[in-house]
């Protein structure tokens, strides 16, 4: 009579093409599963540090490494894995100890587990570490396109834009449908100046390909500056489906957190819809001094409050899908890596104050 149950590895297989396959729920049951008959199964326990790590649950994520690790201290996915997991408490330099650990026993030639180690640096903002091993994984092994391409990442988050260029575009050479590397050189191109460059890229990735709602954003916008498309034109179809589609897909875990985050703050995190503004208008806290002036750095003039105002600037940059906070972290993400400023972007009237001080936008009032 054959055996009911299925071995260790069996389950750890099982769970792993569930893993690939993004089904961490799954994963998670069939390691469940497997730990209940093998409980000693190293293997098992890396597959459920990671898969709590892909579901961000992070403190069991640590647990399951460390239990790997008392059961073989020198496995080098469960020592990167707790890396991973203690970078998120952030325990930078026992995590930074472990991924040095793991590459003096060797494993600097697996250039898998070096990606993994550079990504989660990258994750938590270290760009400078990052780069460094990710410039170790490229010198390995010149030939992997996803090296070049994470290494230029980092060079550009560092404001080495030469460096991210050549790298990019040597990723891009080794494998042409590296999609992320293609996407991410559409936007150096586009916060270049060069339309046409930024347009090329973006495009050479099939619609069913991009994940990045601001790339598509920036297709339709651009084959209507350079190519004078209508908003009907079919040509748009495809680009304006595909972002149907991006813009359907909600976290509700984000949005939670985003709406604590902002009651915490004091402030709402949806404003009043301008187009609804004349609703509120002559109620107690319509104040003159709350209707403002601002002129943006191309000399269009916005009037009225600061909601109001960013609102505008957000509609008029082809940006109207995102939320406002979206969109201010985005544009204060985009000032900071072109000009080194910090702006402020929890709300409307410290983020117009702040662009306001640098001379990114100039206020007016003269009501």
């Amino acid at each position: 009579m054959p055996d009911s149950f299925l071995s260790s590895e069996e389950y750890d297989e099982q769970a792993h093409q569930l893993y690939n396959s993004g089904d961490y729920e799954g994963a998670l049951r069939m390691l469940k599963e497997g730990l209940s008959l093998y409980p000693n199964s190293v293997d098992l326990c890396v597959g459920m540090g990671y898969a709590r790590l892909a579901r961000e649950e992070f403190a069991w994520a640590r647990t399951a490494f460390e239990r790997a690790l008392v059961l073989d201290p020198g496995h080098e996915d469960a020592m990167v894995g707790l890396g991973e997991a203690l970078l998120r408490f952030g325990e930078r330099d026992r995590a930074l100890r472990l991924f040095g650990d793991v590459e003096r026993m060797g494993y600097v030639d697996d250039v898998e587990l070096m990606l993994t180690v550079g990504r989660a640096l990258y994750r938590e903002e270290m760009y400078a570490e990052a780069r460094d091993v990710f410039a170790r994984a490229a010198a390995s092994f010149p030939d992997n396109a996803e090296a070049a391409a994470s290494m230029g990442y980092c060079l550009h988050r560092l404001g080495d834009e030469l460096g991210a260029s050549r790298q990019i575009r040597r990723a891009l050479r080794l494998d042409p449908d590296l999609h992320e590397a293609r996407i991410y050189r559409g936007h150096l191109l586009y916060d270049r100046g060069d339309w046409e460059g930024a347009l090329r890229e973006f495009e050479r990735v099939p619609p069913v390909e991009h994940w990045d709602p601001i790339a598509v954003w920036r297709i339709m916008e651009l084959k209507r500056a350079l190519w004078h498309m209508e908003e009907g034109d079919a040509r748009l179809r495809p680009w304006l489906d595909r972002l149907r589609i991006l813009e359907s897909i909600d976290d509700p875990i984000d949005r939670m957190l985003a709406e604590i985050e902002a009651v915490a703050n004091g402030r709402p995190l949806f404003p009043i819809d301008p187009s609804q503004l004349e609703l509120f208008q002559g109620t107690s806290e319509d104040e003159p001094g709350d209707l403002h002036i601002v002129r943006t750095s191309d000399g269009v003039v916005h009037r009225g409050s600061w909601n109001h105002i960013v609102r505008k600037m957000q509609i008029d940059a082809g940006f109207g899908h995102e939320t406002l906070l979206q969109y201010m972290r985005r544009v204060a993400e985009g000032w900071h890596e072109r000009y080194g400023v910090e702006i402020p972007f929890q709300d409307p009237e410290s983020f117009v104050r702040a662009a306001v001080e640098h001379r990114l936008l100039f206020l007016e009032d003269d009501l």
